[in-house]
């Protein structure tokens, strides 16, 4: 999402005042009429004649965390305390306003957790706020941290004092879990060897820096040790490495000039972090043995790093309208799930195919048209001056509908053929990648090439159906035809005559328009590799471009050989016997005649056609096992939802800065390890208020 200039809100702790000031937003506000209608319909307490949120409203039925029964009260008031500024147990609207606008800053992910320990509301966070919530985390539960030490002490000084700013916050809860895992190696190593074993590294690691960590990385701790004691530099690399995955993203991106599938070996990935002095050797090493566990060791390529790089909290949120799950991992895949991928594939490709089509069939008839109109052969024939010429004569003469001539079987054939090409591309270039999903260039136009091929049997049939109706216009006084007349006179065989061209044009056709739609969509694709809808159309409209101008000459004998004669004209008896004569009789231009049309045509056609097959496969998700079309999907947690609050899908409700809360309020536990205890005495239990404790 583009940052825009918008009105974030800023409020001065304990008063329900806001005020308005321009700053960058992630998230569009919602309007206050809209934030009151949502607020009203959860606010379940009225005091004074103002309507107010209890702990429980805003946390479980607003938000949807902490569902089950036996939740957590201590954790859902401290939660509900981020936006409880007054801190008196309830949330008015006001504040309510206030957070959705804080939700919509830029640093929102610190903000937010700096609200979790200002549990005074004056913004500061005091010894006592801090290790107040510390101590109520799971973490602290299972490696408690010394809150005497001498790194608290350096940061609320000797006496513990000290109030800390919003600032030097951020800086605290970056240190503090680092400091938490070199405490908790030195509890395993009590006599100071500087070394402690492969089971009390993933101990720590498991329980520290948990939310640092893949089912990847997770699953291969003892492989790295390789049985040996983990020593204190290794530790601290480790853990480093673990912190630094996006910069070690920006150096093999660096490395590979933005290529996502180059593979690198170690030592040019030394080079190209010589310049970034927080990446060492030892952790360049720690990545090898990481990836080499998980894969083949040697070399990796951007989907090694994205396997065992911790996810931050933000992610592209995609809206689907049906998830499911076919297969629990790709092993499952079955030839029964495969056949069914394909049906899946097939039949939105079709849905795709049609809306393509659909929008752009009038600049196709206004192609054939003008690769139709022959010179030379017989005087005062030409017709079209022009593409435009063209256009504005079938609407005079025709009118709209004219523009439509021929539509129908367009639409009964345009299906199945566009979702061939789609299915048969798809299903070769998975069996031509590698396990990491990436394929190599010659791959890619095989693919295109076989997509192209397995749609001939399709296209020809309609292609001249379709073009002997567009041309029908163009005779005065003509009788009328229809698609099924065109069928009867050219029977069975006839519906292929011109397939030798129209294979000539598809195989070509594909074959450079599928690795070049490929190439662009990662080029115009972000950061993290994602593509929006916009860079999806841009890249199958800049992909159609070379396509289709490049295979024109071989489109313009299609429709030569396609389009029955009149009288006087020349006829052709096959795709050679059509290129001498046109050669002879018109030149080398007539071959690159429409070529603007078919440009203008083709071009936006699959790049509707493409967004929108890609669109329908993330609105209509199902997990078949197999590859998912790349760029379809933006950065995920490191950890699901209910395996943390117990959150259920985002609300309806959830509207302007609210569609981040719930993952923003679960980054702060995975991002900053500060996990809060989701079971224990619940409100069904009838403790006391204030009185409940952590699980």
């Amino acid at each position: 999402m583009p940052m825009n200039e918008l009105n974030t809100i800023n409020w001065i702790p304990g008063q329900d005042s806001v005020q308005c000031q321009e700053t960058p937003s992630l998230l569009k506000r919602a309007s206050t009429d809209k934030l009151r209608e949502v607020f009203l319909k959860y606010a379940s307490l009225q005091k004074d004649g103002e309507h107010y949120m209890t702990s429980e409203d805003f946390v479980r039925k607003f938000l949807g965390l902490f569902t089950d029964s036996a939740f957590n009260d201590e954790s859902v008031r401290l939660l509900a305390g981020i936006a409880d500024t007054s801190k008196d147990g309830l949330i008015s609207f006001p504040e309510f306003q206030a957070f959705e606008g804080l939700l919509c800053a830029p640093d929102a992910l610190y903000r937010t957790a700096f609200q979790l320990f200002d549990r005074q509301g004056n913004g500061t966070v005091s010894y006592a706020d801090f290790a107040d919530v510390v101590q109520k985390t799971e973490l602290h539960s299972k490696i408690p941290f010394s809150l005497d030490g001498t790194f608290i002490k350096r940061y609320f000084g000797d006496k513990k004092q000290r109030l800390i700013n919003y600032a030097e916050f951020t800086q605290l809860l970056h240190d503090f879990h680092e400091e938490h895992a070199m405490e908790a190696f030195r509890s395993k190593d009590p006599a100071g060897t500087g070394f402690i074993s492969p089971l009390d590294f993933q101990d720590i690691i498991v329980k520290v820096k948990r939310h640092l960590l893949t089912p990847d990385v997770k699953d291969n701790l003892l492989a790295v040790t390789e049985g040996h004691r983990v020593s204190f530099p290794y530790f601290m690399a480790f853990t480093s490495l673990l912190n630094n995955m996006e910069l070690i993203k920006q150096i093999y991106l660096h490395a590979t000039k933005g290529s996502r599938t180059e593979m690198v070996t170690k030592d040019e990935l030394l080079y190209a972090a010589q310049t970034m002095s927080q990446i060492t050797p030892l952790e360049i090493d720690i990545l090898f043995q990481i990836t080499g566990a998980v894969n083949q060791p040697g070399r990796i390529d951007y989907s090694d790093l994205s396997n065992i790089g911790p996810e931050h909290y933000t992610k592209h949120i995609t809206h689907r309208l049906a998830e499911i799950k076919a297969v629990d991992s790709p092993s499952d895949r079955s030839a029964l799930i495969q056949v069914l991928e394909a049906t899946y594939r097939f039949t939105l490709a079709s849905f795709a195919g049609a809306t393509g089509a659909t929008v752009v069939y009038p600049i196709d008839l206004v192609k054939t048209r003008m690769q139709n109109q022959r010179t030379g052969s017989m005087i005062g024939e030409v017709a079209y001056r022009n593409s435009w010429d063209c256009f504005k004569k079938v609407i005079r003469h025709e009118g709209i509908l004219g523009l439509y001539r021929g539509l129908l079987p367009q639409l009964m054939g345009v299906a199945p053929e566009k979702a061939i090409k789609l299915t048969v591309n798809d299903f070769v270039r998975d069996n031509l990648s590698d396990k990491r999903g990436n394929i190599p260039v010659w791959g890619e136009v095989v693919a295109g090439a076989c997509g192209g091929a397995a749609q001939v049997i399709f296209t020809n049939p309609l292609e001249i159906v379709k073009i002997r109706l567009q041309v029908a216009g163009e005779i005065a006084g003509g009788s009328k035809i229809s698609a099924l007349s065109v069928v009867r006179e050219l029977g069975f065989l006839g519906l292929y005559k011109g397939a030798r061209a129209c294979l000539l044009r598809d195989v070509n056709f594909s074959a450079i328009y599928f690795p070049t739609y490929a190439h662009v969509k990662a080029a115009l694709a972000d950061k993290d590799g994602y593509n929006n809808p916009v860079s999806l159309l841009a890249a199958g409209a800049i992909a159609g471009v070379p396509a289709a101008s490049l295979v024109t000459p071989a489109d313009v004998i299609k429709t030569r050989l396609q389009v029955a004669a009149r009288t006087g004209q020349t006829t052709y008896t096959g795709v050679w016997d059509a290129t001498k004569k046109i050669m002879a009789e018109e030149g080398p231009r007539a071959f690159w005649k429409g070529t603007a049309a078919r440009v203008f045509r083709s071009s936006p056609q699959f790049g509707v056609t493409l967004v929108t097959y890609e669109l329908l496969q993330r609105l209509f998700y199902v997990d078949f096992g197999g590859n998912q079309p790349k760029g379809s999907q933006g950065k995920q947690p490191g950890l699901p939802l209910d395996a943390t609050m117990g959150a259920e899908q985002p609300k309806p409700d959830h509207i302007g800065g609210y569609h981040a809360a719930v993952p923003l309020l679960t980054g702060i536990e995975s991002k900053f390890g500060l996990y809060l205890p989701r079971f224990g005495r619940g409100a069904a239990a009838a403790a006391p208020a204030g009185t409940a404790t952590g699980s």
